[in-house]
Order: structure tokens, then C-alpha cells, then sequence
């Protein structure tokens, strides 16, 4: 496949975007390619770790490739989303449970669904032009690919900031919010990976990293802590209404972009996700939202809004200040028979 190259290299198994022009976005078939590959690597002896990385200085995998998902929408085809998002959760799921240690380099911009294969590693390396985001909201989707785990146990309220806001982080706030490990110049890391193909010694990332430079969300945690704790969005809305800051007018108008019904289902899934340690409690909570998210959510006029038309004037259900909360329970009630399924060819 010309948008992806899996292989096996020395002792490594090896993944690499390889459609830098398009930013590594990861379409249905590359997301099955990485999934089969887990399968075959899990229990082969030859493979000790896996190392996942990209080409270009742009992007590792700025998100998923949208252009089938809103076509079969907006034709009221609502089954290939359904399908696309259950099979990629199962691959997030396996990513994040491998038994062998899992290193991935993160260039640029990873978003949305590159989060679910570089940020559930055990050796996430982040360099100087790193920014992670989950961006979802602003397109009417709630931060999926078990992006709503990591968000749920950042620190204080941080989790809940990022992914109603869709801030993006740079390598220090990555490390910090739970996206990332390690940070490591960039212009090490062609040789990096050279020796962990040779050898298959993950130590040897430990070795490398250096102390990452200061984020800009981290310093902020004491507003966010102050103005994130609602228990629903029309709570975080007033709390910042309620501060007369710099800092609460830039929130304000960050949320006042994405699509309201989105954001109080985001707020909801981190608060059902913060007691648990399991990425799958997660993935079935972002897949009661995306099941629905074309036929009853804001996804099919998000998209035209951003990508389509780019009128940049997406016409929401909801506004802010009216969610109302039935809107939010009616969008992750149980799916019954179409719960997700973690089980290759259900």
C-alpha cells in the first residue's frame, strides 16, 4: 500500500505513514493494514518492539480521511461510519494493549485519529515541532480513538480543557497532559530508530531523551481548574463568563467555534472515563456518540462547514447557553445489540 509501509526491519516491527502530502491521514485501509499487522507481530518471536514513524516534517497523521465518511452521510448511508469507527476502535484497543513495547515519533501535527496510533504506545517520543490536538468538537465529533482516556486522566481538569477548547499542545504539554513520554531533538532521531532496528533495546529511548521545553497549558492549570469543573458544559460556560480574564475570554471564544451538542457529549464521556483504567470502558462510550453522530448529531454539517464549503459558519443544533441535557443522554444511551464489538469480523 502506497500510503503506508509495514515491514519488519532488524528486530523491530515497523510502521510508517507514507503520504506526507495528504499529512498522513489515515484512511480505512491503512487503519485495518496497522491492525493486521498487530495480529502477526503479537506472537512473532522476530518482532521485539515496534517503531512507528512518518515521512515529511509536516505531520505524523494530522487525522482520518474524512472524504468517504461525509459522502456516505450526507447519502443518508450511515452503516460505512458506523463500520469505519468500530474497526478502527479495535485496532486503538489492540495498539494500546500490545504486549511488546511500542515506540512512536511524533513530528508535527497529530490529531484525531493519528492520536490513536502514536499516543497509546509505551514509548511516545515528541520533538520541537510537535503539536497534539484532538480537535473534534469544531467538526461536530466528540475526541475519539480513545483520545477521551488520555484526556480523562491528564491533570486537574486539563483534560476536559483541551478536548472542549481543541488547544493544541506542543512537546511540553504533551508530556504533561499524558499524550507523550519522551522528548527528543529531531535530528536524532534518523539514528534513534537506526539502532532500536539493530539492536531492539527500548532503553536506549531512555537514554536519549532530554528535559522537553515549557508548555503554554500546563502554566494555565489553575485557571482551567478553576472554570473545567462543571458538570455540564452550560457550567464551564458560566464560569468563565463569571472571570474577567484574558485567559477565560480565549476559552470562551475557542468553545464558541465547536458544535455545542459534541462538546457537553465530550464533557460527559471524560467524566464516565476518569474512573476507569480500561481503553475499552472509553472506545464504547466515543461509540455510542460516532454511531449516531451522522444521522442525529452535528458531524454531517461540521464537516461541510470546515472542509467542504470552508464557510467556516456551521449552523449547530444547540447554542452554548441552551444544551440541553437529554440532547447529551440521548447521544450515549447503550447501542444494545450494536455495541461495539472487539472482535475481528463482528
Amino acid at each position: 500500500m502506497s500510503d503506508i509501509s509495514i515491514r519488519k526491519a532488524g528486530k523491530t516491527g515497523r510502521i510508517t505513514f507514507t503520504r506526507p502530502k495528504a499529512l498522513n491521514a489515515m484512511s480505512y485501509e491503512m487503519c485495518i493494514a496497522i491492525e493486521d499487522a498487530l495480529d502477526a507481530w503479537e506472537n512473532d518471536n522476530d518482532v521485539t518492539m515496534i517503531v512507528i514513524d512518518a515521512e515529511g516534517e509536516k505531520a505524523f497523521c494530522a487525522g482520518g480521511d474524512i472524504a468517504d465518511l461525509y459522502n456516505t452521510g450526507k447519502s443518508k448511508d450511515y452503516a460505512y461510519g458506523q463500520k469505519f469507527w468500530a474497526d478502527e476502535y479495535r485496532m486503538n484497543a489492540k495498539m494500546f494493549e500490545f504486549g511488546k513495547p511500542v515506540a512512536s515519533f511524533m513530528q508535527g501535527f497529530t490529531m484525531g485519529g493519528g492520536v490513536g496510533v502514536g499516543c497509546h504506545g509505551s514509548h511516545r517520543v515528541v520533538g520541537e515541532s510537535s503539536q497534539i490536538a484532538m480537535p473534534e468538537c469544531g467538526i461536530g465529533l466528540v475526541p475519539d480513538v480513545g483520545g477521551s482516556y488520555i484526556l480523562a486522566h491528564a491533570p486537574g481538569r486539563m483534560g476536559e480543557y483541551l478536548g472542549l477548547t481543541a488547544a493544541r499542545l506542543n512537546a511540553g504539554d504533551a508530556i504533561t497532559a499524558g499524550f507523550a513520554d519522551y522528548y527528543i531533538p529531531e535530528s536524532k532521531w534518523p539514528a534513534l530508530i537506526d539502532n532500536l532496528e539493530e539492536s531492539g533495546d527500548w532503553t536506549l529511548i531512555d537514554a536519549a531523551a532530554t528535559d522537553a521545553p515549557e508548555g503554554q497549558v500546563g502554566p494555565m492549570l489553575e485557571e482551567i481548574n478553576a472554570t473545567f469543573g462543571g458538570e455540564s458544559l452550560v457550567d464551564i460556560v458560566n464560569a468563565l463568563k463569571a472571570q474577567d480574564s484574558a485567559f477565560a475570554q480565549d476559552a470562551l471564544k475557542k468553545l464558541s467555534r465547536n458544535s455545542p451538542l459534541a462538546m457537553g457529549c465530550a464533557l460527559e464521556i471524560i467524566h464516565r472515563v476518569r474512573s476507569t483504567k480500561d481503553i475499552r470502558a472509553a472506545l464504547e462510550q466515543e461509540y455510542r456518540f460516532t454511531y449516531r453522530a451522522m444521522e442525529h448529531g452535528d458531524f454531517i454539517e461540521g464537516i461541510r462547514a470546515q472542509i467542504i464549503d470552508k464557510d467556516r459558519n456551521p449552523q449547530w443544533q444547540h447554542s452554548l447557553e441552551t444544551l440541553p441535557a437529554v440532547a447529551v443522554s440521548q447521544m450515549l444511551m447503550p447501542l444494545g445489540d450494536a455495541k461495539l464489538s472487539f472482535e475481528k469480523g463482528e
